[in-house]
């Protein structure tokens, strides 16, 4: 096996190890996640995806096995990473493009992280359309976040693919981030409204599956007078699917724009899911208190979509990884600032829904 292989699979071992102890020993009941747990969650996930940041500054270029000045050369070739090799002197050569490589990882790891918020904001809307019982919210977010990571494998290598063959792949990409983000910006309220009966998804599966009217627990299938069906529960895991595929379209792109290493791109967008699910338990019920961080979004994907567009301007000019990150941390943390400075008045529009509801009276 290759490096890149072994180093994937090593990668994906733990995640899935990760995963495991969540579903089997930290969620044996369903349960309604606290603030204090979802803290603490998250606090874990992010020190993981720092722990990995580390790791990548000491082992980075055991990724693509580099031992040698020829390889090293060959990989950035590849990579188009903004590291100069050191003439005949490989330690510091490869020091300075794992220094490269986790500043690569880390800004693609925040833009997703970033990104990962519009997400929270359209499940809060699902999960309160659908009248999903807050203890079930756990289980969906888990098996949509394994299918996730499945579909973000796919894209991301398919996309490094084209990128690879196809150089003008960059462009487009770049075009469709900046209508993104002014679509987003000049989105106006109320355009995110769900309706239950009339969504795509429930109207397609509808017609190739039985299903049931009711919620039953967390169950994802009953069998009824031996007709098997699914509940509105597996209804809902399907849309939050179909919107993280909707939402890859952009954040894949976006994340290319930071790094062409696809494996790179992988690990961050991955990082950044695994996180998706404290993030909600954190944020769902008070996240429309930031008012302007939809706008800041917003700006973020046009900022990116613009640099992918001008790439070869800002390489003659000098504008590094560095730079990317420190404009785009600064976009958010501007958009956070304003959002405290001038919060929300209390006759906006709230997201309104009773997730205690029982699940039985649900339809």
């Amino acid at each position: 096996m290759t490096s890149e292989t072994i180093f994937l699979l090593s990668f994906l071992a733990f995640i899935l190890l990760i995963l495991a102890l969540d579903l089997g020993l930290l969620n044996k009941k369903s349960s309604t996640v606290s603030m204090k747990q979802a803290g603490l969650m998250s606090f874990f996930v992010v020190a993981l995806s720092m722990g990995f940041y580390f790791i990548l500054l000491s082992f980075g270029h055991l990724l693509h096995g580099i031992d040698s000045l020829e390889k090293l050369q060959e990989v950035i070739s590849s990579h188009h990473h903004p590291v100069k090799i050191i003439p005949n002197d490989l330690p510091n050569s490869i020091q300075l493009y794992n220094q490269n490589l986790g500043l690569e990882y880390l800004t693609g790891y925040v833009v997703e992280y970033a990104l990962s918020v519009d997400n929270i904001f359209v499940m809060v809307l699902i999960f309160g359309a659908f009248g999903v019982a807050q203890k079930n919210y756990h289980r969906v977010l888990f098996w949509g976040i394994l299918g996730a990571i499945v579909m973000r494998f796919i894209f991301i290598f398919l996309g490094a693919a084209l990128i690879e063959k196809f150089d003008w792949i960059m462009y487009v990409f770049g075009a469709f981030l900046v209508f993104t983000g002014l679509k987003m910006f000049f989105e106006k309220e109320g355009d995110d409204k769900i309706d239950p009966q009339n969504h795509p998804v429930v109207r397609f599966a509808s017609k190739f599956l039985k299903v049931h009217n009711h919620f039953v627990g967390n169950k994802f299938f009953v069998t009824i007078d031996g007709v098997r069906k699914v509940t509105p529960l597996f209804l809902v895991l399907l849309i939050i699917e179909a919107t993280d595929l909707i939402f890859a379209v952009d954040s894949i792109p976006a994340i290319f724009s930071v790094t062409k290493d696809p494996y790179i791109v992988f690990f961050s967008n991955i990082f950044a899911i695994i996180g998706l699910r404290s993030m909600f338990f954190l944020l769902s019920g008070i996240i429309d208190k930031f008012r302007f961080l939809k706008i800041g979004l917003s700006v973020l994907l046009t900022f990116i979509g613009l640099k992918m567009l001008l790439h070869s301007y800002l390489e003659e000019w000098g504008f590094t990884t560095s730079h990317s990150l420190i404009a785009i941390v600064s976009i958010l943390g501007l958009s956070i600032f304003f959002s405290l400075i001038f919060p929300v008045n209390t006759k906006d529009r709230k997201l309104k829904y009773n997730p205690d509801e029982d699940d039985h009276s649900r339809h």
